[in-house]
């Protein structure tokens, strides 16, 4: 027994070549299939195989929290917008309103209105030139999810294939191997045949899962790089309008008094 075992170690499986038979491809749809629907459905599978994919697993749970968030953010820039053209609109009508009244009183009420109109009316025009920055922002968001986003979520999305493709071969020699001979040549070559499917598999899966480790390094980076650039801009574009509104409340208390 232990002499057929030592004859056919695993590194020596090149010898045996994939069976492209339309049987062999029946089976090992078949077993695809019933890993996905273990996934489905959510039945526990083998703790050895999910406990081995743990670090993957981590990564795409990262990949998902950036895709989440970025959208969010996304969101989150657009009704801002909004309310920035909202807030400048009510707040010249304000200062117009204020100024026009002020014209009418000639006491120092008026003055005081017109001095507060003239700040509000200033500062709506500064609240709108933080559009600029927002709307790049916007933009630039939006390219880093149709482009960096997208391409790392297509090689998920195979990457996904080939580990259901692995995960199905490895249920497929199990069964194999609890009917196993080792004294039947016939059931050897089987065993053989599904064994070389697991390694091809494993071999697709492993590269995939490569590639997306590395994706979603390089995604998260790149926002961390996008974030800090396009935050710095908005910040700058803040401080330059609250320096111009800070000297016109100054002003504007200097005339009250």
């Amino acid at each position: 027994m232990s002499g057929h075992k030592c004859s056919y170690p695993w590194d020596l499986q090149d010898r045996y070549p994939q069976d492209k038979s339309v049987v062999n491809k029946m089976q090992q749809k078949y077993w695809e299939t019933k890993q996905a629907f273990i996934k489905a459905t959510g039945k526990k599978e083998d703790e050895h195989v999910v406990a081995s994919d743990a670090d993957l697993d981590a990564k795409l749970e990262l990949f998902h929290s950036i895709q989440r968030t970025c959208l969010d953010l996304s969101k989150a820039i657009v009704l801002y917008q909004k309310r920035i053209c909202f807030l400048s609109q009510e707040e010249n009508e304000l200062g117009k309103f204020l100024r026009s009244q002020g014209f009418q009183d000639k006491t120092r009420a008026g003055k005081m209105m017109q001095a507060t109109g003239k700040a509000l009316c200033f500062s709506s025009q500064q609240r709108l030139a933080l559009r600029n920055p927002l709307c790049r922002f916007h933009q630039e968001v939006e390219t880093f999810r149709h482009r960096a986003i997208s391409d790392t979520w297509l090689t998920v999305n195979r990457m996904e294939q080939c580990r259901t493709e692995y995960r199905g071969a490895l249920l497929w020699m199990k069964d194999v191997s609890q009917e196993l001979d080792p004294d039947l040549y016939k059931q050897m070559e089987k065993f053989r045949k599904v064994q070389t499917q697991v390694r091809l598999a494993k071999k697709n899966f492993d590269k995939l899962k490569m590639d997306v480790c590395q994706k979603v390094d390089l995604l998260g980076a790149s926002r961390c790089n996008l974030l800090s650039h396009m935050l710095a801009t908005y910040q700058l574009a803040w401080d330059q309008r609250q320096g111009p509104r800070n000297l016109k409340v100054l002003t504007k208390m200097t005339c009250c008094c």
